[in-house]
C-alpha cells in the first residue's frame, strides 16, 4: 500500500481540485468514461473532473452490473487507466464497498487512493436482489468508516455516500431522505440518491442535506432536466452514470445490425473521421 504521508503532488492537487468544484457556486458536470480513450475524449471537450461507471466497465467486461460480478481489483484496474488518461481529478462507483462490514468500505477507501482516485461513492445497496438495501444503522456505520478512511488520507478525498432505495424497487422518498441526512451528518462529503424523478423530488432532497452538495444523475429512463434546471433547483453535481457508455454501445450495435442484417455501411456516413480520434490520441 502507498505512503500516504508520501502522497505526490499531482494526487493532492486533483483532490483539492474536486473539493473546489464542489464548494464553488453553480453546477458542473462529472461525466462517466469507463475506459481510458473514452476518458481522454472527455478530457478533450473541456470537462473539469471524471466520474467512473460501475456499469459502463461491466459491460466492456461482458458482465452484469449490480450482482456483484466485478470485482474491487476489476473496479481499481479501471480506475487506475483512467487516473492515467487525463490531468483531471477522478472520483469512482465503489459500489457497496465490496464487502457488508465497514471495515470493508474503509479499505476499499484506502485501495481507492492507491489506484491515484481522489473521491469514491459508497452506496446502501447489498448486491443482493432479494435484500436489496442495508438496514439504516448499518448503512450509517458503513458511511462512518469509509468518511474516517477518508480522513486519514494525506490529500483530500471527496466521499459520496448513495442512498439506492428508488432504483431498487423501494419508491419511498422519505426513508430516501432520512438516509441521506444520516450519511450527510456522519461526514459524507457528497449527497446522492439515483432515481430522482421530479423538480419536487431533487429540491427536497437538497434542502434536506444543505449546505452539503447534492448529486443528480441524468440519462435514466425518468427525470429529463437541463443543466440550468437542476442549477436552478440547487444541484451542484450532475453525473450520466453509464448513459455514455449505453450510447456508445447503442451506436456499435445499431451499426453492427445494419451490417448483419441489411448488407449494408451507411452508418459510416455519419461518424467521425479517424483522422480525429487519432489526433486526439496521439496528444
Amino acid at each position: 500500500m502507498t505512503d500516504q504521508s508520501a502522497v505526490s503532488n499531482t494526487q493532492l492537487h486533483r483532490g483539492e481540485l474536486l473539493q473546489v468544484l464542489h464548494r464553488r457556486q453553480g453546477i458542473f458536470v462529472v461525466p462517466n468514461p469507463w475506459d481510458a480513450g473514452s476518458a481522454r475524449l472527455l478530457a478533450n471537450l473541456g470537462f473539469e473532473a471524471l466520474a467512473t461507471t460501475s456499469a459502463g466497465l461491466a459491460f466492456s467486461l461482458a458482465k452484469a452490473d449490480g450482482l456483484a460480478a466485478v470485482t474491487r481489483e476489476e473496479t481499481l484496474a479501471n480506475a487506475r487507466t483512467i487516473v492515467g488518461a487525463t490531468e483531471l481529478p477522478v472520483t469512482a462507483d465503489l459500489e457497496n464497498g465490496y464487502g457488508d462490514a465497514p471495515e470493508a468500505c474503509a479499505e476499499t477507501i484506502r485501495l481507492a487512493a492507491d489506484a491515484g482516485l481522489v473521491g469514491g461513492s459508497i452506496e446502501d445497496a447489498t448486491g443482493n436482489p432479494a435484500d436489496p438495501i442495508y438496514p439504516l444503522e448499518m448503512a450509517v456505520e458503513r458511511v462512518n468508516a469509509a468518511v474516517a478512511a477518508a480522513r486519514s488520507l494525506a490529500f483530500p478525498f471527496t466521499l459520496t455516500a448513495r442512498a439506492e432505495n428508488l432504483i431498487h424497487g423501494r419508491p419511498d422518498l422519505n426513508d430516501t431522505i432520512r438516509r441521506l441526512e444520516a450519511f450527510a451528518a456522519a461526514g459524507a462529503d457528497v449527497l446522492y440518491a439515483p432515481g430522482l424523478a421530479t423538480r419536487e423530488e431533487i429540491a427536497a432532497v437538497v434542502r434536506a442535506v444543505a449546505p452539503k452538495p447534492v448529486n443528480v444523475v441524468m440519462g435514466l429512463s425518468k427525470g429529463y432536466f437541463t443543466l440550468d434546471e437542476l442549477g436552478e433547483l440547487g444541484v451542484r453535481r450532475v453525473s450520466l452514470g453509464a448513459s455514455l457508455a449505453r450510447a456508445a454501445y447503442s451506436a456499435f450495435l445499431r451499426a453492427a445490425e445494419e451490417i448483419h442484417d441489411k448488407g449494408s455501411f451507411t452508418f459510416a456516413q455519419d461518424i467521425v473521421p479517424y483522422a480525429v480520434f487519432n489526433g486526439i490520441f496521439k496528444r
